[in-house]
């Protein structure tokens, strides 16, 4: 079974649509975008510096662009399930179906906009750890403050709080923590910093059209399967002021029987994090145009070996 997953903020480069723009329709689809939110996307996505960029009114939607352009290269495929990190929830939502693309990038913009102005009341951000118990970290995180904003699992927590918080972590490290690297976001998201954005989005989400999905979407929230269009919009909603339990995600995709998973541009951290977690399952990352022959390569030899999996099911 193939996942088809989409990165959250800090997986932006400067520079990492400029191939993309050579694909046939891309930069078309990318102006009308940029017409539509009142951003230039291919700006940001290919001159901007890392600062522009960084920028959480502008790293959001450009995010969301790029991974539905990309999800869109790999071709008319159906995989078995989608979830997405943080703002590439948004992104799933509209592969699946919930929300057409447009109100997906209207929908981000929003959300970008609304969760640069709750970060710019208090000056915060966030770091990630690396090793440790998970038990451990999370108390010790809490001793100091700080949030467990994303439990990514294989040995990665985001801890998110104000700039002062983060200072005392670097010099106290839980125990077991081999490292702590600031992340390039703007503000301490999915904690009770962004609560303004939540209002935000509410009065936001009253203007979108939404349907149920049409493949199996994972909530980010809980690693579950949601199957009504309004709770996938209700829960892009409150996840910005409530932590990412991507490691719930990965065990709901164990539990599916996922043997490959795709994650869509600017691929690598949600790949990297699968190969520790995920034994056994094939990952790919889409990161350039180059990237999509073994994409394609990857789809078309998962869904030969689900056929044959049935096939010898029915003949049994």
């Amino acid at each position: 079974m193939l996942v088809l997953v989409a990165p959250g903020q800090g997986a932006q480069t400067p520079g990492f649509l400029t191939p993309w723009l050579d694909l046939p329709g891309a930069a078309d689809r990318l102006a009308a975008w940029s017409d539509a939110i009142g951003l230039d996307l291919a700006h940001y996505g290919t001159q901007a510096d890392e600062d522009a960029i960084r920028d959480t009114a502008v790293a959001q939607p450009l995010l969301v662009a790029a991974g539905l352009l990309s999800a869109q290269a790999l071709g008319d495929i159906t995989p078995g399930a989608v979830a997405g990190h943080s703002v590439g929830e948004i992104t799933a939502a509209a592969y699946a179906g919930v929300l057409s693309e447009d109100d997906a990038l209207r929908f981000v913009r929003k959300r970008g906009l609304a969760m640069a102005d709750a970060a710019a009341v208090t000056q915060t951000g966030m770091a990630a750890l690396l090793g440790g118990d998970p038990d451990v970290t999370v108390a010790h995180l809490e001793k100091l403050g700080l949030t467990p904003a994303n439990v990514n699992g294989a040995g990665q927590i985001v801890a998110a709080g104000t700039l002062e918080q983060l200072a005392a972590l670097a010099e106290d490290k839980p125990e077991g923590v081999r490292k702590v690297v600031a992340l390039k976001v703007a503000g301490a998201f999915h904690t009770h910093h962004m609560a303004p954005a939540v209002t935000a989005l509410e009065e936001a989400a009253k203007d979108l059209v939404v349907a149920d999905p049409r493949l199996t979407y994972l909530s980010n929230g809980d690693g579950k399967v949601v199957t009504e269009g309004s709770d996938v919009v209700a829960r892009l909603v409150g996840q910005v002021a409530n932590p990412v339990r991507w490691d719930l995600c990965m065990d709901t995709f164990r539990e599916l029987g996922a043997t490959a998973l795709i994650e869509v541009c600017p691929g690598g951290t949600l790949t990297g994090i699968a190969k520790r977690a995920l034994k056994g399952v094939r990952t790919l990352a889409v990161k350039t145009p180059d990237d999509l022959d073994a994409a394609r390569a990857l789809i078309a030899e998962t869904a030969e070996s689900a056929a044959a999996d049935a096939a010898a099911a029915t003949d049994a």
